[in-house]
């Protein structure tokens, strides 16, 4: 059989995987609605769906970071600790400087993720160290760093402006159903669809995770690649850290964006980003925080304490790695067979 024959099968092999990654999202959201709405009605009440709808943008923004470092086999579990000390530091900003415009908040924000991911992604690219080892110290360091700076201290909602409060609460010509922050997430997955689908960067950044070895031989500039998604996913945790404040109306050392990396990985890994790496979809990133969205919603509308939704989270991600696990031996058999 010739070589393109074997690619264009392998294609349509790996197209149809990625289908099923997504399918299994939409499947457990399915059972997660239903079987809330069956015992507890309430669930798919107004307030509920706004609830859930409220949820997803946080956690899909640094997804979409976070889907291209995993896709590249890489991890990041630095993004809560990003999101803090971005969004505590333009939070002492408006405390301290009355009237300090949220527009330069929003990009100082971006702008000291993007140096805390570059200073990941530039460690890990061109030291070669391990990504889990880097991002799990910049985990505690910059944490540690936001406790330094802040001194422990809350940023109240009385020092948060109004209009930026706003962007979680109305939408465009007043919506209130969607707000601004789901526009706001809209926009960056459609950025993120764009560079996959649309740029040699993100076909360098699936070829990468699918054969690093292969990819290197077909000149994919490696460092170039991983160095871009570590960068990127900083970006959008320091965005992150500004509409944190927005959703939530205060800032605390202690709070702010801690755990928010398990959620995220969970999230992008149920919604079929393959932890081997190679694979994965701006729309499945989006199906799993909607799917964790309805969960979180729905152990609060049942009266299940919030601690259990860590195990949840533990859970989810077991099952998605087993299931892709299954997938990929599937894959590997039918290739052999071939």
């Amino acid at each position: 059989m010739t070589k393109s024959g074997v690619g264009k099968r392998s294609g349509k092999r790996h197209y149809g995987l990625l289908q099923v990654r997504e399918l299994r999202a939409i499947a457990l959201l399915v059972i997660v609605v239903v079987g809330t709405y069956l015992i507890q009605p309430r669930y798919l009440n107004p307030n509920s769906l706004r609830s859930i709808l409220i949820w997803i943008p946080l956690v899909a923004i640094i997804g979409m970071g976070e889907m291209m470092v995993i896709i590249i086999r890489g991890i990041d579990v630095s993004v809560g600790s990003i999101v803090g000390l971005a969004g505590l530091t333009v939070g002492m900003l408006f405390r301290d400087v009355p009237g300090f415009p949220v527009f330069l908040a929003v990009i100082l924000s971006i702008l000291i993720g993007l140096a805390l991911g570059s200073l990941n992604g530039a460690i890990i690219s061109r030291a070669h160290v391990p990504a889990v080892i880097v991002t799990l110290g910049g985990l505690s360091a910059y944490r540690g760093i936001t406790f330094l700076i802040t001194r422990g201290s809350q940023i109240d909602g009385n020092y948060i402006p109004k209009s930026l409060i706003r962007w979680s609460q109305l939408g465009p010509f007043g919506i209130r159903e969607v707000p601004w922050i789901v526009v706001i997430v809209l926009a960056i997955a459609l950025l993120t669809w764009v560079i996959f689908h649309y740029t040699r960067l993100g076909r360098d950044i699936y070829a990468l995770g699918s054969n690093p070895e292969a990819a290197r031989l077909r000149g994919v500039a490696v460092q170039r690649v991983t160095f871009f998604a570590y960068a990127f996913t900083g970006a959008l945790s320091g965005l992150v850290g500004l509409l944190y404040s927005s959703r939530f109306g205060f800032l605390n050392p202690g709070q702010t964006g801690v755990g928010m990396e398990m959620t995220v990985i969970a999230a992008v890994v149920i919604g079929g980003v393959s932890p081997f790496g190679g694979s994965g979809s701006v729309l499945g990133v989006l199906l799993g925080c909607l799917l964790l969205g309805a969960v979180n919603v729905a152990l609060a509308v049942l009266g299940i304490a919030g601690a259990w939704q860590l195990a949840v989270y533990g859970a989810v991600i077991l099952l998605a790695v087993a299931s892709d696990a299954v997938f990929q031996v599937g894959l590997h058999r039918a290739d052999r067979s071939e």
